[in-house]
């Protein structure tokens, strides 16, 4: 496989390893900093020589070890050694796209992992010992308890997260849905910090204020988009709907970091659709 092949291949599994990644670590855009944290080691493996003779296989390996490091530097948790054989049935596919990433979270990792290879992924009880590291009887057990532990939590209700923003980051996120909705991305310009960062999300990252204006001049010339003041699992977001259709889901979001009155970091979501079609936890704010 060349090199090309190899980045068409790492292109299409992108989003069934960001299903396991945001499973893993209990959100749709942290799975995203986890998949691409994934994918630099892939590459970097690549170029070191790496012989590959499963890919997707060898790709969740990676995508299970630094979903496990993120954890761990996040929550210090250690995974939970599973022996004991527990039976219980599948999880129906429509039950287990609806269970929220919280819900996952609350399992043991090993169980978690198990869970979601084999229930959201199709994956085997052998292919989860590899990916994950342990003996097949451990893995079936995980599964088994990971199944029971999940029905037991999705029975409990759960509150919708919404941010708690301050009067001050309130009014300044409102701020920037406002000048986008008007078109006034000029005022956008000035807010820009000197060193503000822009991450399209599966598509490019620039670096410096003159560096990112085609970013909104691009914007500037597409007249079907709305936008409104949201929050995307908690954060606070601007979401992106398309004024085409029924605007009943956002298409897209778009993330704002700022330092005092500055922004110093824009992540927009547009070129990576499989994101918000994985966060259930998603609100409108005006």
């Amino acid at each position: 496989m060349n090199a090309n092949e190899f980045e068409d291949r790492l292109k299409a599994l992108r989003p069934r390893l960001h299903r396991y990644c945001a499973r893993m670590t209990g959100s749709a855009v942290n799975g995203e900093d986890v998949l691409q944290d994934t994918l630099v080691k892939a590459l970097h493996a690549r170029a070191q020589g790496a012989g590959v003779d499963n890919l997707e296989g060898w790709l969740f390996r990676i995508a299970h070890n630094a979903s496990l490091d993120f954890l761990r530097a996040k929550f210090r948790n250690t995974v939970v050694p599973l022996t004991e054989d527990v039976e219980a049935a599948p999880i129906p596919e429509a039950d287990i796209v609806a269970i929220s990433f919280q819900t996952f979270l609350r399992l043991p990792e090993l169980q978690r992992c198990a869970v979601i290879l084999k229930d959201v992924l199709g994956h085997s009880v052998d292919e989860i010992a590899s990916i994950a590291g342990c003996s097949p009887t451990a893995a079936k057990s995980a599964l088994q308890r990971g199944r029971a532990a999940l029905r037991l939590f999705a029975q409990a209700p759960e509150d919708t997260r919404v941010p708690l923003m301050s009067d001050s980051d309130r009014r300044k996120i409102a701020a920037y849905v406002h000048l986008f909705r008007s078109g006034d991305f000029d005022a956008i310009r000035v807010m820009l910090a000197d060193d503000v960062k822009l991450d399209l999300v599966n598509r490019i990252q620039l670096e410096g204020r003159d560096k990112i204006g085609v970013y909104f001049t691009r914007y500037a010339q597409e007249t079907k988009w709305r936008f409104a003041l949201g929050a995307v699992e908690g954060k606070p977001a601007m979401l992106v709907f398309d004024g085409t259709g029924r605007m009943e889901r956002p298409a897209h979001f778009v993330l704002i970091d700022w330092s005092e009155s500055r922004i110093i970091e824009i992540r927009d979501f547009l070129f990576a659709p499989y994101v918000l079609e994985e966060a259930t936890d998603w609100v409108r704010l005006d």
